[in-house]
């Protein structure tokens, strides 16, 4: 008897140890590999962590992930070499958002060395979330940003061809096909490493899922 509990004892430990041991972690969005491949991008190309934003010029929320989050990640890992970011157009509101998406192709392929500074330019331009609705992406407004609100030289002119006439519309119509093929539904959508995070304002969250790759 003695040693028919020791054994039932046993065997119900290594059930519940299993049982643990089993147990999913908290579920995660895993989503298949993106092609990088011609995107914007910050950083150490060779970086341990690689960062992607799916973001639209257009979106309010991408303006307050701009100006807090990205700003925490480029000096806590980005700056250091530790990660770096790769940013996707993502047009969801319209007209406004593809000519904004033509023009920041236009820079990063012919002023790389200007791009992050009018990237960040054209959040700072983006008026109040209160005010979002209102029309203010416009050829015009773009080219002055290009030329007043950016300290690297840009060819103004090429860039006015390039939003004019399209010149980019390949580029960007890929980006909507990752889009789509990666299903990303909301604006800004961060991805680490594969992983979606959930709340792209969860900073743990996002240094949770940085740390485990480092």
């Amino acid at each position: 008897m003695k040693r028919l509990v020791i054994t039932t004892v046993a065997i119900g430990v290594a059930v519940i140890a299993a049982f643990f041991f089993l147990m999913p972690e908290e579920e995660k969005q895993v989503i298949d590999e993106i092609d990088r491949s011609d995107q914007p991008y910050l950083g150490d190309e060779e970086a341990p962590v690689s960062i992607i934003e799916f973001g639209d010029y257009k979106c309010p929320a991408c303006k307050v992930w701009d100006e807090t989050v990205f700003q925490q990640l480029k000096g806590d890992y980005i700056e250091g070499g530790l990660a770096n970011l790769t940013f996707i157009n993502t047009p969801f509101h319209g007209a406004e958002s593809i000519l904004a998406s033509y023009a920041s192709e236009s820079v990063w392929d012919n002023h790389p060395e200007a791009f992050w500074e009018f990237h960040e330019a054209l959040y700072h331009a983006q008026p109040e979330a209160a005010h979002h609705d209102e029309e203010w992406v416009t050829i015009e407004e773009l080219l002055r940003i290009a030329s007043e609100d950016v300290e690297q030289t840009i060819d103004v002119e090429q860039l006015e061809v390039d939003i004019r006439e399209g010149n980019y519309e390949d580029e960007v119509n890929h980006d909507i096909n990752l889009v789509n093929e990666h299903d990303v539904q909301l604006t800004p959508t961060i991805v680490i490493n594969g992983v979606m995070i959930e709340d792209p304002f969860d900073y743990d969250r996002i240094v949770e899922e940085i740390e485990k790759h480092l």
